[in-house]
């Protein structure tokens, strides 16, 4: 399908511009006669030795300064990847952490106490919520979901005086809503608490701490990583103050990577920009195509207006990202959904996205809110987009809706 090729550009942009960039990132040069490989190596190790108690003593004073102190205290690979993904978010210092989620929860682990009070945007991922409820809510500290659209005053209206952190995942990863994280910036600083924002969807297209916030969490398994075989985080911040507090926190927590998981990463995100331009080109194409179908009601992809937010998403990203939402018709029905999507051979359904294959996963049912959201129009699903041809992507959705209207008119004529 053709893209309007204003629109084009504002997808794809932010990633073109990048590419340069992510190629040099995390990167030694040669010096002098001596020469380097390209990739780093992987330094594992647990214990490391000194030649002193003196220099031991030392090497712990500097803890902060990527010094190598025990193998769970950092790697050489793992400082070159956080140096990597703070730089790529408009940070200053980064820790990486085992996984997405413990990227989420290493935030509320370092600035909420029992008796604190949270605001969490109601579209965060839903292992983070399983967080807050199950574990935040045990150690005694309150958590209120709010709109992901709600306005300065609406927020105002639930900010308590215990209101320490507030959470937010713009574009939420199921409904897609994109959030005014200036707005939550100014409202954070003005009651003296930490602004989150979950920014996997939009790393390396939008700056968090331009907007306001205090830290940017990243699942690096998604994009950066790139190739499904990896499990790893990282949170970014600009204050140095914010960074020993969550490094201190990550290492008494026990939360450090595997200097392997660090490594593929970083080889990963050198080619992060070429892929993603590839497949975000490809991805809007798809979301328009849809756009057009009469079995579907509405695409949640943040470059289209049918997105909640996308005003939001026109002033603050430099460009979108491979992953979007589809609403259908609700003259079907989940089932109708589900004989559209086990029809599909280029579809993997599974969960996480962001690396080299088309992915769909159904959003209806399986998600819990406490406010209204826009997935409940009608039965709901999530794509994400790969490297494969969007023509042999299109054929293939083109069966599978035509598998759905069948199973629908199944249903009516039994």
């Amino acid at each position: 399908m053709q893209v309007p090729e204003a629109l084009m550009e504002s997808v794809v942009r932010g990633w073109r511009d990048l590419s340069t960039r992510l190629v040099q990132i995390g990167r030694d040069r040669p010096e002098g006669a001596a020469g380097i490989f390209v990739n780093p190596p992987v330094t594992r190790g647990s214990t490391v030795l000194f030649s002193s108690l003196e220099a031991m003593d030392a090497a712990g004073q500097r803890r902060y300064d990527d010094e190598l102190i025990y193998g769970a205290m950092g790697t050489p690979v793992q400082h070159r990847l956080e140096q990597a993904i703070a730089e790529l978010d408009g940070g200053r210092y980064g820790q990486i952490v085992p996984s997405g989620l413990a990227a989420c929860a290493l935030p509320f682990l370092a600035y909420v106490s029992a008796g604190d009070h949270c605001l969490l945007s109601d579209s965060v991922y839903g292992p983070t919520r399983r967080f807050a409820d199950r574990v935040l809510r045990r150690f005694g500290v309150e958590v209120t979901y709010f709109p992901p659209l709600a306005d300065e005053d609406e927020l105002r209206a639930l900010v308590r005086p215990t209101t320490r952190l507030i959470y937010a995942e713009s574009p939420g990863s199921h409904s897609f809503e994109v959030q005014d994280i200036p707005m939550l910036g100014r409202l954070a600083a003005s009651i003296g608490a930490r602004l989150v924002v979950d920014n996997t969807w939009g790393i390396g297209l939008f700056d968090p701490f331009a907007a306001g916030a205090h830290v940017s969490v990243q699942a690096l398994t998604k994009y950066p990583a790139g190739h499904s075989d990896t499990i790893i985080g990282a949170v970014s911040v600009a204050s140095e103050q914010d960074w020993r507090l969550l490094r201190d926190t990550a290492i008494q927590a026990g939360q450090t990577a595997g200097p392997d998981d660090c490594w593929l990463t970083l080889r990963g995100l050198h080619t992060m920009g070429v892929r993603q331009e590839r497949q975000a080109a490809t991805a809007i194409a798809v979301a328009l195509w849809l756009h057009e179908r009469p079995e579907v009601r509405r695409v949640l992809h943040p470059a289209l207006p049918s997105c909640p937010g996308h005003e939001n998403w026109k002033r603050d990203f430099k460009g979108a990202s491979s992953l979007f939402g589809v609403v259908f018709d609700p003259a079907f029905d989940a089932a109708d959904m589900a004989a559209m999507i086990d029809s599909l051979t280029l579809f993997g359904i599974g969960a996480s996205w962001g690396g080299y294959e088309s992915l769909v996963l159904p959003t209806t049912g399986s998600i819990s809110r406490s406010c209204r959201s826009v997935t409940q129009d009608g039965p709901a699903c999530r794509f994400h987009i790969g490297l494969e041809a969007g023509d042999a992507l299109l054929a293939d959705l083109e069966q599978g809706l035509g598998r759905m209207a069948a199973s629908r008119d199944g249903r009516a004529g039994a």
